[in-house]
């Protein structure tokens, strides 16, 4: 089995080139996807507790997140 993982900045054309595969018909997993389901479920209380203000209605809110983490090794770390 070829494992390829498609990385890139924003707008770098990795969702585009994922449906392409995916319409061709190979198995495609989404972390994005998978982080933002995490995100509005299991994860929320525990990011929460880790860093409280973080969240909004259950969800993690990602811009106060990344307020709260960027720039900061032990934050990024713990998350």
């Amino acid at each position: 089995m070829i494992v390829l993982g498609l990385t890139g900045s924003i707008g770098m054309g990795k969702s585009t080139t994922a449906k392409m595969f995916a319409e061709a018909g190979v198995p495609v997993h989404d972390s994005d996807e998978t982080v933002h389901h995490l995100y509005a479920g299991k994860a929320a209380p525990l990011v929460e507790a880790a860093f409280p203000g973080t969240t909004k209605s259950g969800s993690v809110d990602r811009t106060k997140l990344a307020e709260r983490v960027l720039g900061d090794a032990t934050a990024l770390k713990r998350l």
